[in-house]
């Protein structure tokens, strides 16, 4: 059924058409994600309304570029530029009816209901020309790709200055795809099967890991996602995904992403099993008398696990914990952040710890039952904090 539009007194070519409120929302902060708060050029601050048989919606910031395609009752077609943050808040405002867009001279009239607003244009016509979608490399379950960003990018890294360690590294072999993500303190990596259209396909990208994460956050929700990739050749380093009516472009960033697989230990001293949720909530009571900078201490042997925090004068907390445990003493200490971090990305109600040594690394898996087999497709490696007793 058609929604009919609003006419408002304007030019006769001015754009005209009627959206349901809630794809409008949708869409809008979709688009939204890709907006700078401080662009190198003012047109970048607006998301391009273009209407031709459906709306296409555009946001970029010159690294990222979103778009999102609404079917609406179109009268008029035409092209505008608007401030896109303002239209963000405008649409998650407006009350649930059908929301009319109307270009008048040099505004835009949205009418949803007894509200309207007025917005002003920008120069569209300094718009910077977007780059294209690459072509599709493969598709993969949206769910699945949601879930093993969301591991993996938790332990990129938050410093700009050393850019190559904020993006996630995306391995390509045949039908697997290898994320890993550090920040130097922790490694996380998961691998995942896909559908490649080059069954023998080999490739690497950087990305983002807060492109990635604005990506599996809009894009999941059942369905498939087109993943596509420049070609090696290519000037352009672009990667893209398509899910339904939205698409993301982005660049990628420069630089190698350091080897890693090295640093996965094959062999260990000793092993602990321990159910996640009891254990968080145990992290989360002791930590409280930490912070991010102060370590929160281990002990695992003879099937119990010792938290401490605190020394001195300063406030002190300890628990303990019957857990599952072979192999030597471990006294350790780690990041109780970071701790939790990789409790909570291991998505599994059991956490399989392996040890090297008191001074190394540990590696989280998760595992489904006490007595099962660890999932080895996602792996945390925790580097241990200094601590003194």
């Amino acid at each position: 059924m058609r929604v009919g539009y609003l006419a408002f007194k304007g030019k006769d070519d001015g754009m005209k058409f009627v959206v349901e409120r809630d794809p409008l929302i949708d869409a809008v902060n979709w688009v939204a994600r890709s907006l700078s708060s401080r662009p190198i050029q003012t047109a970048l601050l607006g998301i391009m309304i273009d209407v031709t048989d459906s709306i296409t919606l555009t946001g970029s910031d010159l690294e990222t570029s979103t778009k999102a395609i609404l079917s609406a009752d179109i009268a008029t077609k035409g092209k505008v530029l608007v401030p896109g943050r303002l239209l963000a808040e405008i649409a998650r405002s407006l009350p649930a009816k059908p929301v009319t867009f109307v270009l008048d001279g040099t505004r835009v009239l949205v009418t949803a209901g007894s509200a309207k607003f007025t917005l002003p244009t920008l120069p569209s016509n300094e718009y910077p020309n977007l780059p294209t979608l690459p072509q599709s490399a493969g598709e993969i379950p949206a769910d699945v790709f949601a879930t093993a960003v969301n591991q993996v990018a938790v332990a990129a890294g938050k410093d700009d200055s050393l850019p190559t360690l904020t993006g996630v590294h995306i391995e390509m072999n045949k039908t697997t795809i290898t994320l890993a993500a550090t920040d130097r303190y922790r490694l996380a990596v998961k691998e995942i099967n896909w559908n490649p259209k080059d069954q023998n396909l080999e490739a690497a990208t950087l990305l983002r890991a807060r492109t990635l994460i604005d990506a599996a956050k809009s894009l999941a929700g059942g369905g498939q996602i087109t993943f596509a990739l420049s070609p090696t050749a290519s000037n352009e380093k672009l990667v893209g995904f398509v899910s339904e009516e939205k698409t993301m472009t982005s660049r990628t960033l420069d630089g190698s992403f350091p080897p890693f697989r090295h640093l996965l230990p094959t062999e260990s001293t000793a092993e602990a099993v321990i159910e996640v949720a009891p254990f968080l909530d145990s992290v989360r009571r002791v930590a409280l008398v930490t912070d991010k900078t102060v370590p929160l201490r281990l002990v695992f042997g003879n099937n119990a696990l010792q938290l401490e925090a605190g020394t001195g004068e300063d406030a002190q907390a300890t628990e303990e914990l019957n857990i599952n445990y072979t192999g030597e003493n471990i006294n350790i200490a780690f990041n109780p952040t970071f701790l939790t971090d990789g409790l909570q990305a291991i998505n599994a109600p059991f956490v399989h710890i392996s040890f090297t040594g008191d001074k190394k690394p540990a590696v989280l898996t998760g595992k489904s039952e006490p007595g099962g087999a660890p999932n080895p497709s996602y792996k945390y490696l925790l580097m241990p904090m200094r601590y003194t007793s």
